[in-house]
């Protein structure tokens, strides 16, 4: 199977909408791709399709082998580009070896397992039953994950095509959950000779909250939580702050609006900007494009009670962010993190929702960074609530799949995987719970810059990728 077969459907799959609970396009690309080559197809009531090709002549006894991918990706994009991902296509360009979306995220998380799978599904290779599963919403819950009924396929063996690094198979996965904190507020009148600005930091890297997450990168809205948080001694008003998307995504920008003592405007101005230089300098090996701009605004918000003001903007700035433990067993690997993700505010119901994800590969670390995240925001007030919960996948080092994966990884490129667990998520560990004899294991091509615009697909990577699939399918018994 030609890589480049997989990377044609790859571009087809950019072309359709297919934002996280809004996999309908998807959805009906897949049913129709089913239809047309007459195979077998079914959809259950959540929108997850499992797509079914019959074992080739004389592997007919081959047990069933499921591949996974999911349908959806997340949206990101860089703050003022015009782009609506609910109906434009994804933009991309390659260079230089490699596949990337420079203003929006590219959707090869999980594009690129779909595209396998179709290719797959698409050819004449000789291979046993072959049962494709695509799911929907991983990326903002694993809704499709959670839903998906016993019984949905017959194979006892998974392969799932949702991880980043070409040579390294994955066989565990961090457990995870969402804190939200909702902060409600009252307003009080613009003081009388203030002038408002906008506060503005922009151009982080951002990046995946499991595997960026160790990458010492800048959370921008923690960040300017932290400036503001310095300036509470003095005058200022605060009318908004917003920032970051996705609970799964690093904030890469954030802005807050304030109102300050006209006479003061300039000292505060020049405040952020020497800020802008201590964050440049702490992260001057991480962040090479952060930019910092205060400018005059006109905003039609009442200001924030002052008591309101320093109870959110305190516990913002004492929300923890980043690794907070490395595990013990496994070399280099996070074991428990959490991501301060974003801030919304709906000056309309004046209210403020806080959107944080912790990880771990150890639940009862999961629970307790989670809860230190709880205390955290109630002590400012908010109240807190815990969702989207999913368990880990606990590494079996004695799997078959395993096994024959590294033989066939060592067979085509001489040399050895690495073997190893994943701080991010995979729905793998929902799997198990539902088919407990599922033997798995995961790995893709190389991807960087996931879940932030600039995602982009490694293409030499991508041809490893598709000879150690193709290999493994073939000669699965």
């Amino acid at each position: 199977m030609d890589s480049k077969i997989v990377l044609d459907f790859f571009k087809e799959i950019t072309l359709i909408p297919r934002e996280s609970g809004h996999e309908e396009p998807m959805t009906a690309y897949l049913q129709k791709f089913a239809e047309s080559r007459h195979l077998q197809c079914k959809t259950d009531k959540t929108g997850n399709v499992l797509i079914v090709k019959e074992a080739s002549k004389g592997k007919e006894n081959v047990p069933p082998l499921v591949l996974q991918a999911h349908q959806d990706m997340v949206c990101e994009k860089v703050g003022g580009f015009e782009f609506d991902f609910r109906k434009d296509p994804i933009p991309f360009e390659i260079e230089n070896g490699w596949m990337v979306a420079k203003n929006t995220t590219l959707g090869a998380d999980d594009g690129i397992g779909v595209a396998a799978c179709l290719a797959l599904l698409d050819s004449d290779l000789p291979m046993g039953k072959l049962e494709c599963l695509f799911t929907i919403s991983e990326e903002t819950g694993m809704d499709g994950a959670f839903a998906l009924e016993k019984g949905f396929f017959d194979g006892k063996t998974l392969i799932n095509l949702d991880s980043e690094d070409e040579g390294q198979l994955f066989v565990g996965c961090a457990g995870g959950v969402d804190t939200i904190a909702t902060f409600e507020y009252e307003n009080e009148p613009l003081l009388k000779n203030y002038k408002t600005m906008r506060l503005r930091i922009s151009g982080g890297v951002g990046g995946h909250s499991g595997d960026d997450i160790n990458k010492e990168r800048a959370n921008v809205l923690q960040q300017l939580c932290r400036f503001l948080y310095t300036q509470l001694q003095y005058d200022y008003q605060l009318l908004s702050i917003s920032g970051g998307n996705k609970p799964n995504a690093i904030c890469r920008e954030a802005e807050a609006v304030i109102a300050v003592p006209a006479d003061e405007y300039n000292d505060m101005a020049e405040d952020f900007k020497a800020f802008g230089g201590i964050l440049a300098s702490e992260f001057k090996n991480t962040e090479p494009d952060l930019m910092f701009s205060a400018a005059s605004c006109k905003c039609e918000q009442e200001p924030i009670a002052e008591e309101d003001t320093v109870r959110i903007i305190s516990s913002l700035t004492a929300c923890p962010h980043g690794v907070v433990a490395m595990s013990t067993d496994i070399k280099g690997l996070v074991e428990t993190s959490t991501n301060l993700a974003a801030v919304k505010q709906d000056s309309q119901k004046k209210v403020f929702t806080v959107i944080t994800s912790q990880r771990s590969s150890v639940t009862t670390e999961l629970h307790g960074i989670a809860e230190k995240v709880e205390a955290t925001l109630l002590l400012g007030g908010a109240d807190v609530e815990h969702k989207s919960e999913y368990p880990g996948w606990k590494p079996n080092m004695d799997s078959r799949i395993l096994k024959e994966s590294v033989a066939s990884y060592r067979k085509l490129f001489n040399k050895d995987p690495e073997v190893k667990a994943i701080h991010a998520g995979l729905e793998c560990g929902l799997f198990l719970e539902k088919f407990p004899d599922l033997d798995m294991i995961s790995f893709g091509p190389t991807l960087r810059g996931v879940h932030a615009p600039g995602e982009c697909l490694e293409l030499a990577s991508l041809d490893k990728f598709v000879d150690l699939l193709e290999d493994i399918v073939v000669n699965f018994k």
